[in-house]
């Protein structure tokens, strides 16, 4: 499964309440589920994407090595596997680490309304992304990302800034302080 259309609509406990097509729940603004990949290399640096130019919202902002939505009657850990292979050509193990809530909304009308669930995973090589999803790609270093972060925030989507965030806070080994 690659074109993930629809979304899992949720309420404020992750309970499902429905689904709903993907475009028109980022229009309608309403909750729903949602997944985050954060790849580390042995050298504690992070792999990052630059979004598609194409995209409907986000484009060409740089975010954590893939992002989507799981699927209706599926299985997340699928969904994880199956995105992040389609989006960056890349199989590894990943694991579930928090969960965070946000809502954002942008000039085009859309709301990202999301329930996040943030895995991570160890790769030490280099993606073969695809260009229909992926402008770019980079691995950064941790005291880098904090760096550019603070300087140019416009330059990331909303939900990495957060998740970045809440990742710092939880002091996993991943991140240097």
């Amino acid at each position: 499964m690659t074109n993930f259309k629809k979304v899992i609509l949720v309420d404020e406990q992750d309970n499902p309440i429905g689904e709903e097509e993907k475009l028109k729940a980022h229009l309608d603004g309403k909750l729903h589920r949602a997944f985050s990949i954060f790849l580390f290399n042995d050298k504690n640096e992070i792999l990052l994407q630059q979004r598609a130019l194409n995209k409907y919202h986000s484009a060409g902002l740089w975010t954590n090595t893939c992002c989507s939505h799981p699927q209706p009657n599926s299985d997340i850990k699928k969904d994880i596997s199956n995105r992040l292979l389609f989006e960056m050509g890349i199989t590894c193990e990943l694991n579930w680490q928090f969960s965070f809530k946000y809502k954002a909304s942008f000039k085009n009308g859309i709301t990202e309304h999301e329930l996040d669930h943030v895995y991570t995973g160890i790769f030490n090589k280099n993606p073969s992304p695809n260009p229909d999803e992926v402008a770019e790609w980079k691995w950064i270093s941790i005291i880098d990302l904090k760096l550019d972060l603070e300087k140019k925030p416009e330059k990331y989507t909303e939900w990495f800034k957060i998740a970045f965030c809440w990742y710092k806070k939880s002091k996993r080994n991943y991140w240097i302080n």
